[in-house]
This record gives structure tokens, sequence and C-alpha cells, in this order.
């Protein structure tokens, strides 16, 4: 009879939590899914690398990751090369270290040729990473 007393107690208290589907209150499984995945991607070494790189470097003068400063946000970068080869990452490698403009209208992307290709190429990894 007690058995079944806790038993009963146990399944009643599981049936109010409510959703099963992992998440916590009033949080959408989408949250919960974008949350793992930014896990994730802070684990990935090429988000690590291009990190340091970015934050030793100038572009925050001009770039945010989710919102446009003078240049173009990071997230909206990414989500415009996306799928496209990995040959990419090279030519826009080069575009950092010489600079330009058109790409994204008039705004001038100033030259950074203080970094190496391979610093580079990190960089735009890092940054094809943040694509939302």
């Amino acid at each position: 009879m007690k058995r079944l007393l806790i038993v009963t107690v146990a399944l009643t208290m599981l049936a109010s939590c409510g959703n099963n589907d992992g998440t916590k209150g009033g949080e959408k499984k989408a949250d919960t899914v974008a949350k793992a995945e930014t896990k994730d991607l802070s684990e990935n070494p090429d988000y690590q690398k291009g990190l340091a790189i970015e934050a030793a470097s100038d572009c925050a003068t001009c770039h945010k990751i989710d919102e446009k400063v003078q240049g173009p946000a990071y997230q909206d970068i990414a989500k415009k090369y996306a799928g496209l080869p990995d040959t990419i990452v090279t030519h826009l490698a080069k575009k950092i270290i010489s600079g330009g403009t058109g790409v994204w209208g008039e705004i001038l992307m100033i030259p950074h040729p203080q970094l190496s290709q391979a610093d580079a190429e990190a960089a735009v990894k890092y940054i094809l990473l943040l694509k939302k």
C-alpha cells in the first residue's frame, strides 16, 4: 500500500511538470537548441582562434555580432556567404587584408595589412560560424 501511494505521488508530480520536451518554464525548444549550438560553437577551435584574432584587432570599431555599426553585422556577413564553397574563406580573407568597397554599399572596408593570410582566414571562419 505504501509503495502504491509513493508511485501515485511520483506520477502525479511528473504529470504536473507539464512539458516533457526538456525545456524550462516558457522557454521554447528552439531556444534550447540555439543555446546548445552556442555552447558547441564556443568549443570549436575555429571559433576560439578567430575570436582571439578579432578581439586583438580593431574589428569591433566597425562590426558587432548582431547589429550594423559602420560595417555589416557578423551575422549578416555569415548569412550572405553561407553555403558557398570553402574558397570564399580565402577570398574574404584577402578582402580583410586589402580592404575594399561596394559589397555592402559605399562604406569603405579599411585594409588590415598587419594580418597574415592565415589570421585573416581564421577571422573569416569565426565570422562564418556566427550565422543565425
